[in-house]
């Protein structure tokens, strides 16, 4: 039988698939899944129950496409769907840890930049001792901040970027202006990961994007920031032993080549809530998710 998927609805009109993800929702009608709607907003205001309300009751298992959801929210969908007979496929706790960078990091520790992170409020004022003391253990020389999901790389010299992770200073206030930029979308606390230098395509780093469903790469995609990425062929098989490790059904890798050759993890996701490159087939997805 195909799977459901659920979609984000669209917050214009209640009744169709948020534009951003109409098309493959498109494409999962055609391969024979069934839709159901979600209301996104609600369930990030606290309303799990509302955001559940247009789910049919008694739909089986099912997959999640959508907007990112913090890990607490994630769960109490999970919870407010159970109530109407239906079970996400991916589990609140197999969740938590592919999209929060405490879950997966130990797991490929060996195979991406090294890391240390500290829980962190929204809007907190993280003091440079401890700033200094969580920087301590990583290699000397540049890094970056973000927080457990996201970082603003787009922000890159005034809330990203780090250029010496010893010069206390200067450290705190890149991670400061990261933590006000954030505002109340801060995820989880502070993480400064040391910098490698990766090549590059037109300016971008030439990352790729692996879409593993139990343990076995299924889609390669371009990483979405990425101009292109077509032709990049990552060597797997150690990435794959780690995404093996770590347990949950649905994950996407973004893995960038090293300057030295070397092929290296830079982000874990749930693939729920991970997007397409503008190029890559909705189908191919689509097919993915329905399929046996």
């Amino acid at each position: 039988m195909p799977m459901p998927v659920l979609y984000c609805r669209d917050p214009l009109n209640p009744r169709r698939v948020d534009e951003h993800f109409a098309p493959e929702a498109q494409e999962v009608r055609a391969a024979g899944g069934a839709v159901a709607l979600i209301d996104h907003d609600a369930l990030l205001g606290g309303d799990a129950q509302e955001a559940v309300a247009r789910v049919p009751a008694g739909l089986g298992s099912a997959w999640y496409r959508g907007w990112m959801i913090p890990a607490d929210r994630y769960a109490a969908l999970a919870e407010a769907l159970g109530r109407r007979g239906t079970e996400l496929l991916v589990t609140p706790e197999e969740y938590r840890t592919a999209h929060e960078l405490p879950g997966w990091y130990r797991v490929f520790a060996d195979i991406t930049p090294a890391s240390a992170w500290r829980p962190t409020k929204p809007g907190e004022r993280v003091t440079s001792e401890d700033l200094a003391v969580l920087a301590e253990p990583l290699p000397r020389g540049a890094g970056i901040v973000k927080d457990y999901v996201k970082s603003r790389k787009h922000e890159w010299e005034q809330a990203c970027f780090i250029p010496d992770l010893a010069d206390t200073a200067g450290l705190t206030r890149v991670v400061r202006r990261f933590v006000e930029l954030q505002e109340e979308s801060l995820t989880g606390g502070v993480v400064l990961r040391a910098f490698e230098e990766f090549s590059r395509l037109e300016s971008v780093a030439a990352e790729v994007r692996v879409w593993w469903l139990d343990g076995r790469p299924r889609m390669l995609t371009p990483h979405p920031d990425s101009p292109s990425g077509r032709g990049l062929a990552p060597d797997l098989d150690h990435i794959g032993s780690a995404v093996r490790r770590l347990g949950c059904r649905f994950v996407t890798t973004d893995v960038a080549l090293r300057t030295d050759g070397v092929w290296r993890v830079v982000e874990v996701g749930d693939g729920q809530v991970s997007d397409l490159h503008r190029s890559s087939s909705r189908g191919e997805l689509a097919a993915l998710l329905v399929g046996p």
